[in-house]
């Protein structure tokens, strides 16, 4: 079995904690980079940013011209991955010279450490100052310097930041018990999981490296929480900005939320009926094609990038 894709210190999800390798099951491929759930057809993804749509190379200010009139970008990694984080920071900055207004949206911090990040954003900390105060170590864990990038982006344009997440103690008790084990405070964020979709579905059936079956229901119970109430914060942000036209939320999250618009983008999508545009990173060793649905644009890094 192909252990999932994200991360979360408690034991129950380690599950979701390796990096995405192509998986045969039964004669079966599951690779999640090739799963075709809502388009047909394989692209060619060499090194460089392609978009599926055309097997065309672009360039990052393609996808801020493509993103006008957009609100929401997802930008999803492998984490600790300098080269994905180094993409993500270029999407940022390409969308504030194409004159966005961009809100920075984290699937790293919880939302309830979301008072301990505008020192960053106001200049007030250094970095060192802002590791503890943000309390990257546990909130987090993977080494800052890799995500640097991001963080130097949101410094230099004065970027508000919005932690996404949702209490890892609220994944950490549905992976367990269940549905039916929601906390008060859960339900009351989060009112309700749509674990219908199916394409969601084999999209974690895949990253667990095959057809997990019902043993798995908590565990996908658990990964729906986790993108529902991403969704929902990110929602609920850019609410605030519905009157600006060029307000943008550029979302960084594990690719596991983002790719096959099965994700945090599936949710927003199903919250304001509006569009989302997604860049899916991949490792250089992944498949040298993927489904054309995997994301709008597909990034691999060249080998030892």
């Amino acid at each position: 079995m192909t252990p999932g894709f994200d991360y979360n210190p408690d034991m129950t999800m380690t599950l979701l904690a390796a990096s995405l390798v192509p998986a045969m099951m039964q004669g079966e491929p599951t690779s999640p980079y090739l799963l075709e759930i809502h388009q047909p057809g394989i692209v060619a993804a060499p090194a460089g940013l392609t978009d599926t749509a055309t097997g065309r190379t672009v360039s990052v200010d393609e996808i801020a011209k493509a993103a006008r009139g957009v609100r929401f970008v997802l930008v999803g990694e492998q984490h600790n991955t300098p080269a994905h984080h180094a993409m993500q920071a270029a999407v940022i900055e390409a969308l504030v010279k194409d004159g966005r207004e961009v809100t920075e949206g984290f699937e790293m911090f919880t939302f309830d450490n979301q008072k301990s990040l505008a020192g960053w954003t106001q200049g007030r900390w250094t970095e060192e100052e802002f590791i503890t105060k943000a309390n990257w170590e546990t909130q987090w864990g993977f080494p800052f310097a890799a995500y640097r990038p991001i963080f130097e982006a949101v410094r230099t344009h004065k970027l508000p930041m919005v932690a996404l997440n949702v209490p890892r103690t609220w994944v950490r008790q549905i992976s367990r018990n269940g549905v039916d084990a929601m906390l008060p405070e859960t339900k009351a964020r989060v009112p309700k999981l749509d674990l219908s979709h199916k394409g969601h579905r084999m999209v974690f059936d895949s990253l667990m490296g095959g057809h997990a079956g019902d043993s798995m229901n908590n565990i996908y119970a658990a990964q729906v929480l986790w993108d529902e109430g991403m969704a929902i914060n990110a929602r609920r942000e850019m609410d605030l900005r519905r009157a600006n036209p060029k307000a943008v939320m550029v979302i960084v999250a594990g690719i596991g939320h983002v790719m096959h618009h099965a994700g945090i983008n599936l949710r927003i999508t199903q919250g304001t009926g509006e569009p989302t545009i997604s860049v899916v990173c991949v490792e250089p060793e992944a498949p040298s094609e993927v489904a054309r649905s995997l994301g709008h644009y597909v990034y691999r890094p060249a080998p030892g990038g």
